[in-house]
C-alpha cells in the first residue's frame, strides 16, 4: 500500500466493502463461477475519497454472455444496451429498500482508427491491460472483490493512482499521446475532472491536449455534448472551461467561447467579455442554490455561458472610442441555436437557451432602474413565458459591475420588478395571460371564417390585454368591434 493512502482510509475502504452486501455477494458469485471480478474506475476513486454511491462499475474476465447469465441469478433487472462495448447492466434491490445500479464490463482495450468516430472494441485477457487503457491513473485502480471468503478485498494500483489521488493530479496510465489517440474524448474528460474533482492536469497531459486538440473532431457530436454538459453541471465549471480554452479544444467544441477571449480591450473601453462570461456563469450557479433549485440547471448554465456570444459579430467603435454591441442579444440567439443544434442538444433545450440569450437585455430595455408600468410588467412576463424564473437568474447574474452603487441600484431595480410581477400575478393570474375572447368567439362576433383576420384580431385583443389588464368580455367585444370597423375587410369607415 502506498504512503499516499492513510491507514484510516485503508480501514474505511475495507469496512465499506464488507458492509456493502452487493459487492461481496456479487464477488462470490463470479468467484464460484471461475471468473475474476474487480470494482474499478470511478467507483474505486470515489470509495477512496469516501463518497462511493450506489452506482457501481466492475470489470471481469467473463464474456458478456457469461456475465448476463450470472446477473440474471443475482439482480432484480438486467439490460444489455452496452453489449457492443462488452457491458451488461443490472439493478439490485436489497431487503432494506436500497438499490444499486451495476455495470460489468469484460476486460477490454478500445481504440479509434485515424478517421473513425466510433471506438473499435477488443476484449482483453488481463486486468493490467484493461487498466492501462483507462483515461487517468486515478481511474486505473481496481479492487479484487472475488477473493476467497474471509479475505479483505485487495487494491490493485499498477500506475500510481493513489499518489495522484493524494496530489490531486490527472495523469494518464500510458503516454498521454497514446491515450488521447485511443479516445480523444478523454481530453474533454480531463477538463470535466478538473472541475468535478478540483484536480490539475500534469504538464505532459496539458501539452498533449494542446498538440492533439483537433483530434476531438473525430468524436461524435453526441459524446462531445454529453461531456460538455457534465462539465457545466459540476459545482465549479470554470477550471474545466479554462482548460478547454487554453489548450485549444474549445476552438473545435465551442468556438464562440475562445472568440470572446479575443475581444480583450487594451484601452478599457469595455469589460473583458470572456472573464465577464465566466463570472456570470459562477453567479448563476450561486443564484440557483440561493433560490432553492434542487438540481443543477443545464439550460441556465448554457445560457449564462452563451449569453454574450453575439458581441464579437456586433462590435462597433463609436465616436469618442466607445464600444457598442447593438443587437448582440438577437445575434447571439441565432448563434446559440446553430451551435447547440450542431452539438445535437434536444430541441427544447436549444429553444429555451436561445430564448434566454435573446431576452437577457429585456430588463434594461423595459426601463432598467426606472418605474415600470403595469403594461411593461405584463409584456416582460409574456415575453419570458415558461423561462421567467430562469430569466430572473440570468439577468441578475449578468450584473458584474465593480461599481458598488451601480450594482446595488440594479439589484434593487430587479427586486422591484420581481415584486411587481408577484403582485400582478395575484391580481390577474399573470401566468395564464390570454385575451377574453378566443378564436371561435372572434369568428362568431365578426362573422368571418378561419384565416389571417382571426389571427390579427386575436393579436389586437392580446395587446389590449397586456396594455390594460383584464377588461371583461363585454369590453373586449366592444373594443374588437371598434377595431374591426377600421379594417378594410369589414367594409366600414376604415375601408
Amino acid at each position: 500500500m502506498t504512503s499516499a493512502m492513510s491507514r484510516a482510509q485503508t480501514n474505511a475502504l475495507g469496512h465499506l466493502l464488507r458492509l456493502t452486501p452487493v459487492i461481496g455477494d456479487l464477488g462470490g458469485l463470479f468467484r464460484d463461477a471461475g471468473h475474476q471480478l474487480y470494482l474499478v474506475g470511478g467507483s474505486v476513486r470515489d470509495a477512496l475519497l469516501g463518497r462511493l454511491g450506489n452506482d457501481l462499475d466492475f470489470t471481469t474476465s467473463a464474456r458478456p454472455e457469461q456475465t448476463e447469465k450470472l446477473l440474471r441469478r443475482f439482480a432484480s433487472a438486467t439490460w444489455d444496451i452496452g453489449r457492443a462495448f462488452g457491458t451488461i447492466g443490472a439493478q439490485k434491490r436489497l431487503p432494506d429498500g436500497s438499490e444499486y445500479k451495476i455495470e460489468i464490463t469484460t476486460f477490454r482495450a478500445d481504440t479509434y482508427q485515424a478517421d473513425s468516430r466510433k471506438p473499435a472494441v477488443e476484449y482483453g485477457d488481463t486486468l493490467d491491460g484493461d487498466l492501462r487503457r483507462r483515461d487517468f491513473t486515478v481511474n486505473a485502480m481496481a479492487i479484487d472483490v472475488a477473493r476467497p471468503s474471509g479475505e479483505l478485498p485487495a487494491l490493485v494500483d499498477p500506475y500510481g493512482g493513489l499518489d495522484d489521488l493524494a496530489d490531486h493530479l490527472l495523469r494518464t496510465p500510458a503516454a498521454p499521446e497514446l491515450s488521447f489517440s485511443d479516445d480523444p474524448l478523454r481530453m474533454m474528460r480531463a477538463a470535466r475532472f478538473c472541475s468535478q474533482l478540483l484536480f490539475e492536469v500534469t504538464p505532459d497531459v496539458r501539452a498533449a491536449m494542446t498538440d492533439m486538440a483537433e483530434r476531438i473532431t473525430i468524436v461524435s457530436a453526441e459524446r462531445v455534448r454529453d461531456e460538455l454538459s457534465r462539465l457545466l453541471l459540476t459545482d465549479d465549471p470554470t477550471p474545466g472551461l479554462t482548460l478547454l480554452v487554453s489548450t485549444g479544444l474549445a476552438a473545435y467544441v465551442l468556438p464562440e467561447l475562445p472568440s470572446l477571449r479575443l475581444e480583450r480591450d487594451e484601452h478599457n473601453h469595455h469589460k473583458d467579455i470572456y472573464e465577464h462570461t465566466l463570472t456570470v456563469l459562477e453567479q448563476a450557479i450561486a443564484l440557483e442554490r440561493s433560490r432553492g433549485h434542487g438540481e443543477p440547471d443545464l439550460v441556465v448554465r448554457l445560457a449564462a455561458l452563451l449569453h454574450d456570444i453575439g458581441k464579437p459579430a456586433t462590435k462597433r467603435i463609436e465616436r469618442g472610442g466607445k464600444v457598442s454591441f447593438h443587437h448582440h442579444d438577437a445575434v447571439g440567439a441565432k448563434l446559440t441555436r446553430r451551435r447547440l443544434r450542431e452539438l445535437k442538444y434536444p430541441n427544447d433545450v436549444v429553444e429555451s437557451v436561445a430564448q434566454l440569450v435573446d431576452g437577457h437585455l429585456r430588463f434594461h430595455g423595459y426601463g432598467g432602474d426606472t418605474d415600470w408600468t403595469d403594461s411593461a410588467v405584463r409584456r416582460y412576463v409574456r415575453d419570458a413565458g415558461d423561462e421567467l424564473e430562469r430569466l430572473h437568474i440570468l439577468t441578475r447574474s449578468d450584473c458584474t459591475t465593480r461599481n458598488p452603487r451601480k450594482a446595488e441600484s440594479l439589484r434593487r431595480a430587479y427586486d422591484e420588478l420581481e415584486f411587481r410581477i408577484d403582485e400582478l400575478a395575484k391580481q390577474e393570474a399573470l401566468d395564464a395571460q390570454r385575451p377574453e375572447l378566443d378564436g371561435t368567439q372572434i369568428m362568431a362576433l365578426l362573422g368571418v371564417a378561419p384565416g389571417p383576420v382571426v389571427g390579427r384580431a386575436y393579436r389586437f385583443l392580446l395587446d389590449k390585454r397586456l396594455e390594460d389588464g383584464p377588461v371583461g368580455e363585454d369590453a373586449a367585444r366592444e373594443a374588437l368591434l371598434a377595431w374591426w370597423a377600421r379594417q378594410p375587410e369589414s367594409g366600414g369607415a376604415g375601408a
